[in-house]
């Protein structure tokens, strides 16, 4: 099987009549996780028929699975999340919330919570579960934490959670952009607790000291999915530099989080070792409270996002998610939001109420 440059990227909006494989070739312009027939030699017998891709021509693509009676979500609505929504485009700044297709946006964006996302909308990594556009980015705006800032002095969030995709090809990962970002829309908004969901940065130290310096209120780092998950899951990442990046923000005081997801092909036996691990390897620091681990892990049930992303390998129950959660809180984790529809940023505001410093700078500032 040769192989063939899918059609560039699709810009604006993508017109209704479009097909879902459409859609996918248009976010993804590479195959996910890669051509595995592309360096092959021509084989004897063709297994193209048997090879999952995403290219233009007969794609061949995972059926889905009919979700359980407890996955219902209601259709976003209301003033709130209308005057949120009008802001967000109107300033032309991404969500996750839309771009991930998450479930809980409406309940969340009629609250007054949002989750933007930074850097682009393009990702330099290609994870089998994700449905953010992947391909090589444009050119660094620099100006887009100045943009950012007053953007969400205009919305009146009591929190707000900033993401960004994977800018691998930048020196610094684009963290200089996390840092300004955070300064900025701390003056701006000096009531409003910011979070964080950033990437690994690769590994590099400095780069993550720089959004550490910048002091957000809650710093998030997903670890996505166990050990074992990694090579199929997250192929660009690794778990032991995820949870070194965790342990370094413990160690400098900060208020430290991640996410898993669920039903991927974890059994539940792996997911109580990534507890153990998150608790006690975290915790291996002599900072301003020694020994003491991540503070929150958010754990919800993965939804496939097209037929072309890694497929659902069971449906959690409820009642397990309410095991995940018991045992989380036994080994130590301060909060535990467990449940099928739980993503890294819901109840985040109520997080950051309860383990951050925002409550005592909004008291100082009234008096």
């Amino acid at each position: 099987m040769s192989y063939q440059d899918p059609s560039p990227p699709v810009t604006g909006s993508t017109p209704s009549r479009t097909t879902a494989t459409e859609r996918t070739l248009a976010r993804h312009p590479r195959p996910l996780g890669g051509d595995p027939m592309k360096r092959a030699a021509k084989p004897l017998i063709s297994l193209t028929g048997m090879v999952l891709n995403n290219q233009p021509e007969n794609p061949q693509m995972l059926s889905t699975k009919r979700k359980p009676k407890w996955l219902k979500a209601k259709m976003p609505g209301g003033e709130g999340y209308d005057k949120l929504k009008d802001i967000l485009h109107e300033h032309k700044l991404f969500t996750v919330c839309e771009e991930a297709g998450c479930p809980n946006m409406g309940e969340c964006w009629a609250r007054g919570v949002a989750t933007i996302m930074i850097l682009g909308d393009t990702c330099t990594r290609a994870c089998g579960f994700c449905n953010v556009k992947t391909g090589k980015p444009p050119v660094l705006d620099k100006d887009e934490p100045r943009r950012v800032a007053e953007s969400l002095a205009l919305m009146g969030l009591k929190h707000v959670v900033v993401t960004s995709v994977n800018r691998d090809e930048l020196p610094d990962g684009g963290a200089g952009i996390w840092a300004e970002m955070i300064v900025r829309s701390k003056e701006s908004c000096p009531d409003m607790s910011i979070e964080v969901l950033i990437p690994d940065f690769m590994g590099d130290a400095a780069a993550l000291q720089l959004v550490i310096d910048a002091k957000p209120h809650i710093i998030n780092h997903n670890i996505e999915t166990v050990k074992r998950m990694y090579p199929a899951v997250r192929p660009s990442a690794k778990y032991d530099r995820s949870i070194e990046l965790l342990r370094r923000v413990k160690e400098q005081g900060g208020v430290a989080k991640t996410g898993i997801m669920v039903g991927i092909g974890e059994k539940d036996s792996e997911v109580l070792e990534l507890m153990d691990d998150l608790v006690e390897l975290t915790s291996k620091h002599s900072g301003p409270n020694p020994g003491d681990p991540c503070d929150i892990l958010t754990i919800g049930q993965y939804l496939q996002p097209t037929r072309n992303h890694l497929p659902i390998d069971r449906w959690v129950h409820p009642d397990t998610f309410e095991m995940y959660h018991e045992e989380g809180i036994k080994r130590g984790l301060k909060v535990v939001e467990s449940g099928p529809m739980v993503r890294s940023s819901y109840h985040a505001d109520h997080q950051a109420d309860i383990l951050s410093t925002i409550e005592a700078e909004r008291k100082a500032r009234r008096g």
